[in-house]
């Protein structure tokens, strides 16, 4: 019975002598309750790392997103460019104009079109 209350009166001197030394010298991890509970604390690190690691690849696909959205943006633009660059150049009287400076023998037709049945 002594043996058990000095037991217990050694492990109060022990808890009671944390100090900032002790800390920073690693000696706290040796302690009974870092002794126990060290597959818990393995686990919150992993946890930890798995975040970490989480939200650098999302910054990373949120980076490529934003770039795709800009270049989709800028072929956009050029594509309506050449749209409308299409448009200008086969308008009617731009290609009578480029037929009657190249002397063809072509000409715009007097008859309408008509629809065959």
């Amino acid at each position: 019975m002594e043996e058990a209350v000095n037991k217990k009166t050694e492990e109060g001197k022990k808890k009671k002598h944390t100090s900032f030394k002790s800390i920073l010298g690693g000696d706290i991890l040796a302690t009974n309750f870092f002794r126990r509970q060290t597959k818990l604390l393995v686990l919150i690190m992993v946890f930890v790392i798995f975040y970490i690691h989480n939200r650098y690849a999302s910054q990373q696909q949120q980076i490529e997103i934003d770039r795709l959205k800009k270049e989709l943006i800028d072929i956009k633009y050029d594509a309506l460019t050449r749209s409308s660059e299409l448009m200008e150049k086969s308008r009617q009287s731009r290609i009578e104009n480029y037929i009657s400076s190249k002397e063809s023998e072509l000409q715009t037709s007097t008859n309408p079109p008509y629809l065959i049945k």
